[in-house]
Protein backbone atom coordinates (compact mmCIF):
# COMPACT_ATOMS: atom_id res chain seq x y z
CA UNK A 1 0.00 0.00 0.00
CA UNK A 2 1.21 3.35 -1.19
CA UNK A 3 2.27 5.46 2.03
CA UNK A 4 0.16 8.82 1.44
CA UNK A 5 2.01 10.60 4.18
CA UNK A 6 5.52 10.14 2.44
CA UNK A 7 3.78 11.30 -0.82
CA UNK A 8 2.42 14.70 0.46
CA UNK A 9 5.99 15.27 1.97
CA UNK A 10 7.36 14.28 -1.51
CA UNK A 11 5.06 16.92 -2.93
CA UNK A 12 6.30 19.04 -0.42
CA UNK A 13 10.30 18.56 -1.69
CA UNK A 14 9.11 18.72 -4.91
CA UNK A 15 7.59 22.36 -4.42
CA UNK A 16 11.12 23.50 -2.45
CA UNK A 17 12.97 22.75 -5.82
CA UNK A 18 10.80 23.63 -8.07
CA UNK A 19 8.86 26.86 -7.37
CA UNK A 20 10.35 30.71 -7.58
CA UNK A 21 11.94 31.95 -4.74
CA UNK A 22 9.08 34.42 -4.80
CA UNK A 23 6.10 32.07 -4.23
CA UNK A 24 4.02 30.29 -1.46
CA UNK A 25 4.74 27.52 -0.49
CA UNK A 26 1.69 25.18 0.78
CA UNK A 27 3.61 24.28 3.70
CA UNK A 28 3.54 27.71 4.42
CA UNK A 29 -0.58 28.09 4.46
CA UNK A 30 -1.77 29.88 7.78
CA UNK A 31 -5.30 29.17 9.35
CA UNK A 32 -7.08 30.07 12.21
CA UNK A 33 -7.50 27.19 13.32
CA UNK A 34 -5.56 23.99 13.48
CA UNK A 35 -7.00 20.51 11.35
CA UNK A 36 -5.40 17.58 12.16
CA UNK A 37 -6.93 15.81 8.98
CA UNK A 38 -5.33 18.56 6.76
CA UNK A 39 -2.09 18.32 8.68
CA UNK A 40 -1.83 14.57 8.30
CA UNK A 41 -3.38 13.62 5.22
CA UNK A 42 -2.16 14.06 1.78
CA UNK A 43 -3.49 16.72 0.39
CA UNK A 44 -1.54 20.05 0.18
CA UNK A 45 -3.08 23.10 2.27
CA UNK A 46 -4.37 25.21 -1.12
CA UNK A 47 -5.44 22.29 -3.45
CA UNK A 48 -7.84 21.63 0.31
CA UNK A 49 -8.59 25.18 0.14
CA UNK A 50 -9.72 25.35 -3.99
CA UNK A 51 -12.12 22.08 -3.01
CA UNK A 52 -13.50 24.13 -0.19
CA UNK A 53 -14.34 26.53 -2.32
CA UNK A 54 -15.58 24.67 -5.10
CA UNK A 55 -17.80 22.44 -3.13
CA UNK A 56 -19.35 25.67 -0.93
CA UNK A 57 -22.84 27.20 -1.47
CA UNK A 58 -21.72 30.17 -2.24
CA UNK A 59 -19.91 28.75 -5.33
CA UNK A 60 -22.92 26.95 -6.60
CA UNK A 61 -24.73 30.33 -6.59
CA UNK A 62 -22.08 31.78 -9.31
CA UNK A 63 -24.56 29.61 -11.82
CA UNK A 64 -27.15 32.48 -11.92
CA UNK A 65 -25.07 35.75 -11.51
CA UNK A 66 -24.52 37.76 -14.53
CA UNK A 67 -21.08 39.35 -14.90
CA UNK A 68 -21.94 42.56 -16.52
CA UNK A 69 -25.22 42.52 -18.72
CA UNK A 70 -28.25 41.36 -16.58
CA UNK A 71 -32.57 40.74 -17.38
CA UNK A 72 -30.76 39.29 -20.84
CA UNK A 73 -31.81 36.91 -22.80
CA UNK A 74 -29.31 35.52 -24.35
CA UNK A 75 -27.55 32.15 -23.73
CA UNK A 76 -24.14 32.78 -24.93
CA UNK A 77 -23.91 35.75 -22.32
CA UNK A 78 -21.06 35.81 -19.73
CA UNK A 79 -22.13 34.94 -16.26
CA UNK A 80 -20.45 35.03 -13.08
CA UNK A 81 -19.41 31.44 -13.51
CA UNK A 82 -17.63 31.45 -16.78
CA UNK A 83 -15.74 34.33 -15.39
CA UNK A 84 -14.33 32.41 -12.72
CA UNK A 85 -13.55 29.44 -14.75
CA UNK A 86 -11.78 31.69 -16.87
CA UNK A 87 -9.76 33.46 -14.59
CA UNK A 88 -8.79 30.25 -12.82
CA UNK A 89 -7.62 29.07 -16.36
CA UNK A 90 -5.60 32.24 -16.92
CA UNK A 91 -3.73 32.74 -13.75
CA UNK A 92 -2.75 29.29 -13.64
CA UNK A 93 -1.17 29.63 -16.98
CA UNK A 94 0.84 32.82 -15.76
CA UNK A 95 1.62 30.78 -13.08
CA UNK A 96 3.08 28.03 -14.47
CA UNK A 97 5.38 29.88 -16.26
CA UNK A 98 6.40 31.88 -13.72
CA UNK A 99 6.82 28.64 -11.19
CA UNK A 100 4.30 30.33 -8.69
CA UNK A 101 1.64 28.18 -6.88
CA UNK A 102 -0.83 26.94 -9.14
CA UNK A 103 -3.10 25.41 -6.44
CA UNK A 104 -3.12 29.35 -4.75
CA UNK A 105 -3.75 30.32 -7.85
CA UNK A 106 -6.67 28.21 -8.34
CA UNK A 107 -8.35 28.81 -4.69
CA UNK A 108 -8.03 32.78 -4.75
CA UNK A 109 -9.31 33.17 -8.54
CA UNK A 110 -12.52 30.37 -7.88
CA UNK A 111 -13.27 32.76 -4.67
CA UNK A 112 -12.80 36.16 -5.74
CA UNK A 113 -16.16 36.73 -6.68
CA UNK A 114 -17.69 34.95 -4.23
CA UNK A 115 -19.19 38.14 -2.40
CA UNK A 116 -20.85 39.67 -5.46
CA UNK A 117 -24.82 40.23 -4.67
CA UNK A 118 -27.66 39.74 -7.98
CA UNK A 119 -27.36 42.12 -11.02
CA UNK A 120 -23.18 42.79 -10.90
CA UNK A 121 -21.72 46.16 -9.72
CA UNK A 122 -25.29 47.75 -10.30
CA UNK A 123 -26.61 45.26 -7.87
CA UNK A 124 -23.28 46.20 -5.28
CA UNK A 125 -24.14 49.58 -5.64
CA UNK A 126 -28.06 49.94 -4.67
CA UNK A 127 -26.97 47.04 -1.90
CA UNK A 128 -24.15 49.63 -0.78
CA UNK A 129 -26.59 52.55 -0.26
CA UNK A 130 -29.06 50.53 1.33
CA UNK A 131 -26.63 48.86 4.05
CA UNK A 132 -25.34 52.03 5.01
CA UNK A 133 -28.85 53.92 5.53
CA UNK A 134 -29.17 51.18 7.82
CA UNK A 135 -26.18 51.94 9.54
CA UNK A 136 -24.01 49.44 8.38
CA UNK A 137 -21.54 50.75 6.30
CA UNK A 138 -20.75 49.89 2.35
CA UNK A 139 -21.44 46.83 0.68
CA UNK A 140 -17.85 45.67 -0.86
CA UNK A 141 -17.93 42.48 -2.60
CA UNK A 142 -14.63 41.96 -1.70
CA UNK A 143 -15.19 42.08 2.03
CA UNK A 144 -18.33 40.09 1.48
CA UNK A 145 -16.84 37.17 -0.10
CA UNK A 146 -14.45 36.97 2.76
CA UNK A 147 -17.56 37.43 4.93
CA UNK A 148 -19.15 34.24 3.34
CA UNK A 149 -16.12 32.03 3.25
CA UNK A 150 -15.80 32.57 7.27
CA UNK A 151 -18.68 33.49 8.55
CA UNK A 152 -21.69 32.33 6.66
CA UNK A 153 -21.03 29.03 5.16
CA UNK A 154 -21.06 25.76 7.15
CA UNK A 155 -24.11 27.40 8.84
CA UNK A 156 -22.12 30.03 10.37
CA UNK A 157 -19.13 28.19 10.97
CA UNK A 158 -17.03 28.91 7.92
CA UNK A 159 -14.78 26.82 5.88
CA UNK A 160 -11.55 27.50 7.50
CA UNK A 161 -9.60 29.14 4.94
CA UNK A 162 -6.16 30.10 4.91
CA UNK A 163 -5.04 33.35 5.23
CA UNK A 164 -3.20 33.46 1.85
CA UNK A 165 -6.51 32.85 0.27
CA UNK A 166 -8.94 34.89 2.11
CA UNK A 167 -6.02 37.23 1.58
CA UNK A 168 -5.69 37.23 -1.74
CA UNK A 169 -10.28 37.57 -2.08
CA UNK A 170 -10.27 40.77 -0.39
CA UNK A 171 -7.19 42.15 -2.47
CA UNK A 172 -8.45 41.55 -5.75
CA UNK A 173 -10.38 44.61 -6.96
CA UNK A 174 -9.89 44.16 -10.78
CA UNK A 175 -11.59 47.14 -11.30
CA UNK A 176 -8.46 49.61 -10.55
CA UNK A 177 -5.69 49.71 -13.35
CA UNK A 178 -2.56 48.66 -12.40
CA UNK A 179 -0.02 47.91 -14.84
CA UNK A 180 2.54 46.36 -11.71
CA UNK A 181 1.76 45.01 -8.49
CA UNK A 182 4.39 43.87 -5.73
CA UNK A 183 2.87 41.79 -2.95
CA UNK A 184 3.10 43.13 0.98
CA UNK A 185 4.37 39.73 2.71
CA UNK A 186 4.13 40.39 5.89
CA UNK A 187 0.70 39.72 6.64
CA UNK A 188 -1.07 37.83 9.53
CA UNK A 189 -4.94 37.59 10.37
CA UNK A 190 -5.01 40.77 12.95
CA UNK A 191 -3.76 42.39 9.25
CA UNK A 192 -6.78 41.15 7.63
CA UNK A 193 -9.38 42.17 9.82
CA UNK A 194 -7.45 45.16 10.24
CA UNK A 195 -7.44 45.66 6.41
CA UNK A 196 -11.22 45.09 6.24
CA UNK A 197 -11.67 47.23 8.66
CA UNK A 198 -10.09 50.13 6.70
CA UNK A 199 -11.84 48.78 3.14
CA UNK A 200 -15.02 49.31 5.39
CA UNK A 201 -14.31 53.16 6.25
CA UNK A 202 -12.66 54.06 2.59
CA UNK A 203 -13.73 51.83 0.04
CA UNK A 204 -11.13 53.98 -2.16
CA UNK A 205 -8.39 52.15 -0.11
CA UNK A 206 -5.97 50.05 -2.47
CA UNK A 207 -5.11 47.07 -0.46
CA UNK A 208 -2.41 44.92 -1.86
CA UNK A 209 -1.97 40.96 -1.94
CA UNK A 210 0.48 39.41 0.42
CA UNK A 211 1.29 36.84 -2.35
CA UNK A 212 2.95 36.97 -5.72
CA UNK A 213 0.14 34.62 -6.47
CA UNK A 214 -2.89 37.35 -5.44
CA UNK A 215 -1.02 39.70 -7.41
CA UNK A 216 -1.30 37.82 -10.34
CA UNK A 217 -5.19 37.05 -9.69
CA UNK A 218 -5.79 40.77 -9.47
CA UNK A 219 -3.92 41.49 -13.26
CA UNK A 220 -5.53 38.35 -14.21
CA UNK A 221 -8.85 39.18 -13.14
CA UNK A 222 -8.68 41.87 -15.77
CA UNK A 223 -7.48 40.26 -18.22
CA UNK A 224 -10.07 37.72 -17.90
CA UNK A 225 -13.05 39.92 -18.46
CA UNK A 226 -12.02 42.84 -20.58
CA UNK A 227 -11.99 41.29 -24.26
CA UNK A 228 -15.05 38.79 -22.99
CA UNK A 229 -17.53 41.67 -21.78
CA UNK A 230 -16.17 43.40 -25.38
CA UNK A 231 -17.51 39.97 -27.31
CA UNK A 232 -20.53 40.10 -25.11
CA UNK A 233 -20.86 43.39 -26.26
CA UNK A 234 -20.67 42.64 -29.35
CA UNK A 235 -23.39 40.02 -29.51
CA UNK A 236 -25.94 42.95 -28.16
CA UNK A 237 -24.63 45.49 -30.72
CA UNK A 238 -23.60 48.21 -27.95
CA UNK A 239 -20.09 48.19 -30.20
CA UNK A 240 -18.47 47.20 -33.33
CA UNK A 241 -15.21 45.97 -33.62
CA UNK A 242 -13.91 48.50 -36.01
CA UNK A 243 -14.99 51.19 -33.00
CA UNK A 244 -12.02 50.11 -31.14
CA UNK A 245 -8.73 52.53 -30.71
CA UNK A 246 -6.44 51.76 -33.47
CA UNK A 247 -3.95 52.12 -30.86
CA UNK A 248 -5.80 48.98 -28.56
CA UNK A 249 -6.19 46.93 -31.87
CA UNK A 250 -2.40 47.41 -32.94
CA UNK A 251 -0.65 46.62 -29.60
CA UNK A 252 -3.86 43.98 -27.97
CA UNK A 253 -5.67 42.78 -30.97
CA UNK A 254 -9.41 42.97 -31.69
CA UNK A 255 -10.39 39.79 -30.04
CA UNK A 256 -10.97 38.55 -27.03
CA UNK A 257 -8.10 35.44 -28.03
CA UNK A 258 -5.98 38.12 -29.32
CA UNK A 259 -6.52 40.08 -26.32
CA UNK A 260 -5.88 37.12 -23.96
CA UNK A 261 -2.94 35.70 -25.68
CA UNK A 262 -0.77 39.20 -25.98
CA UNK A 263 -1.53 40.32 -22.35
CA UNK A 264 -0.63 36.86 -20.76
CA UNK A 265 2.74 36.89 -22.88
CA UNK A 266 3.48 40.40 -22.28
CA UNK A 267 2.68 39.60 -18.44
CA UNK A 268 5.10 36.67 -18.35
CA UNK A 269 8.14 38.14 -20.30
CA UNK A 270 8.25 41.57 -17.82
CA UNK A 271 7.33 39.53 -14.38
CA UNK A 272 9.75 36.34 -14.92
CA UNK A 273 12.06 36.14 -12.27
CA UNK A 274 10.59 39.49 -10.88
CA UNK A 275 9.05 39.77 -7.15
CA UNK A 276 6.67 41.91 -8.60
CA UNK A 277 4.12 40.99 -11.79
CA UNK A 278 3.30 43.62 -14.55
CA UNK A 279 3.10 44.50 -18.56
CA UNK A 280 5.56 46.46 -20.71
CA UNK A 281 4.79 50.19 -20.46
CA UNK A 282 3.32 49.94 -24.14
CA UNK A 283 1.08 47.01 -23.56
CA UNK A 284 0.26 48.75 -19.77
CA UNK A 285 -0.79 52.09 -21.53
CA UNK A 286 -3.52 50.15 -24.32
CA UNK A 287 -5.13 48.01 -21.95
CA UNK A 288 -5.90 51.31 -19.95
CA UNK A 289 -7.33 52.91 -22.83
CA UNK A 290 -9.11 49.47 -23.52
CA UNK A 291 -10.19 49.42 -20.31
CA UNK A 292 -11.62 53.58 -20.28
CA UNK A 293 -13.12 52.40 -23.69
CA UNK A 294 -14.95 49.59 -22.01
CA UNK A 295 -16.28 52.09 -19.81
CA UNK A 296 -17.36 54.71 -21.39
CA UNK A 297 -19.03 52.70 -24.05
CA UNK A 298 -20.31 49.41 -22.19
CA UNK A 299 -20.55 49.75 -18.35
CA UNK A 300 -21.80 53.04 -18.19
CA UNK A 301 -23.99 52.73 -21.46
CA UNK A 302 -27.41 54.14 -20.47
CA UNK A 303 -28.68 51.15 -22.79
CA UNK A 304 -28.11 48.76 -20.76
CA UNK A 305 -29.42 50.44 -17.44
CA UNK A 306 -32.57 50.64 -18.39
CA UNK A 307 -33.88 48.49 -15.66
CA UNK A 308 -31.69 49.31 -12.98
CA UNK A 309 -33.96 51.90 -11.48
CA UNK A 310 -36.74 49.64 -11.01
CA UNK A 311 -33.81 46.87 -9.41
CA UNK A 312 -33.40 49.75 -7.04
CA UNK A 313 -37.04 49.89 -5.93
CA UNK A 314 -37.50 46.19 -5.58
CA UNK A 315 -34.12 45.46 -3.64
CA UNK A 316 -34.98 48.56 -0.80
CA UNK A 317 -38.63 47.04 -0.72
CA UNK A 318 -36.61 43.47 -0.13
CA UNK A 319 -34.56 44.82 2.53
CA UNK A 320 -37.40 46.62 4.56
CA UNK A 321 -39.66 43.32 4.23
CA UNK A 322 -36.43 40.96 5.38
CA UNK A 323 -35.51 43.71 8.14
CA UNK A 324 -38.87 43.35 9.65
CA UNK A 325 -39.22 39.80 9.53
CA UNK A 326 -36.29 39.14 11.28
CA UNK A 327 -36.94 41.89 13.75
CA UNK A 328 -39.97 40.43 14.44
CA UNK A 329 -38.90 36.39 14.10
CA UNK A 330 -41.64 35.58 11.28
CA UNK A 331 -40.15 32.03 10.91
CA UNK A 332 -42.64 31.77 7.53
CA UNK A 333 -40.37 34.46 6.09
CA UNK A 334 -38.13 33.21 3.30
CA UNK A 335 -35.01 34.99 5.19
CA UNK A 336 -36.21 32.30 7.59
CA UNK A 337 -37.25 29.25 5.82
CA UNK A 338 -33.93 29.75 3.37
CA UNK A 339 -31.37 31.17 5.18
CA UNK A 340 -31.85 31.43 9.10
CA UNK A 341 -32.99 28.39 9.95
CA UNK A 342 -30.06 26.40 9.30
CA UNK A 343 -27.92 28.45 10.39
CA UNK A 344 -26.05 28.11 14.08
CA UNK A 345 -27.34 30.39 17.22
CA UNK A 346 -24.41 32.15 17.35
CA UNK A 347 -24.54 33.48 13.60
CA UNK A 348 -27.68 34.95 14.54
CA UNK A 349 -26.63 36.91 18.04
CA UNK A 350 -23.34 38.23 16.42
CA UNK A 351 -24.95 39.56 13.49
CA UNK A 352 -27.17 42.84 13.71
CA UNK A 353 -30.63 42.15 11.69
CA UNK A 354 -29.51 44.76 8.77
CA UNK A 355 -26.41 42.45 8.45
CA UNK A 356 -28.74 39.36 8.27
CA UNK A 357 -30.91 41.13 5.65
CA UNK A 358 -27.86 42.05 3.58
CA UNK A 359 -25.77 38.56 3.68
CA UNK A 360 -28.91 36.69 2.09
CA UNK A 361 -29.79 39.40 -0.70
CA UNK A 362 -26.22 39.29 -1.17
CA UNK A 363 -26.36 35.23 -1.55
CA UNK A 364 -29.23 35.77 -3.90
CA UNK A 365 -28.96 34.81 -7.45
CA UNK A 366 -30.39 37.05 -10.19
CA UNK A 367 -33.55 34.88 -10.44
CA UNK A 368 -33.76 34.02 -6.75
CA UNK A 369 -33.74 38.06 -6.63
CA UNK A 370 -36.64 38.74 -8.92
CA UNK A 371 -38.48 34.90 -7.58
CA UNK A 372 -38.55 36.64 -4.38
CA UNK A 373 -39.75 39.75 -5.36
CA UNK A 374 -42.73 38.00 -7.28
CA UNK A 375 -43.75 35.31 -4.64
CA UNK A 376 -43.64 38.72 -1.88
CA UNK A 377 -44.81 41.91 -3.89
CA UNK A 378 -47.05 40.73 -6.89
CA UNK A 379 -50.62 39.49 -6.95
CA UNK A 380 -51.41 35.67 -7.20
CA UNK A 381 -54.26 33.90 -8.73
CA UNK A 382 -56.89 32.57 -6.28
CA UNK A 383 -58.13 29.58 -6.59
CA UNK A 384 -60.75 28.69 -8.53
CA UNK A 385 -62.78 27.25 -5.30
CA UNK A 386 -62.55 28.30 -1.86
CA UNK A 387 -62.43 25.62 0.80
Amino acid sequence: MVNLGELRRQLDREEEAWLSPYATRSSQARRRRFEERISRGHRLDFAVDADRILHSRAYTRYIDKTQVFYLVDNEHISHRVLHVQLLSKIARTIGRYLRLNEDLLEAIALGHDIGHPPFGHDGERILSELCQAHGIGPFLHSVQGVRFLERVEKRGRGLNLSLQVLDGILCHDGESHLERLAPEREKNFDHLEAEIRLKLARPETDLRPMTLEGCVVRLADTISYIGRDLEDAIILNLVRREELPPLVVERLGSTNGTIVYTLVTDLIGHSYQKNYVGYSPEVGEALRMLKAFNYERIYNNPRIKQETGKIGDLCADLFARFLKDVREKRRHSPIWREFLDEMAPEYLAESEPAEVVRDFIASLTDAAFLRQCQELFFPKPLPLRFA
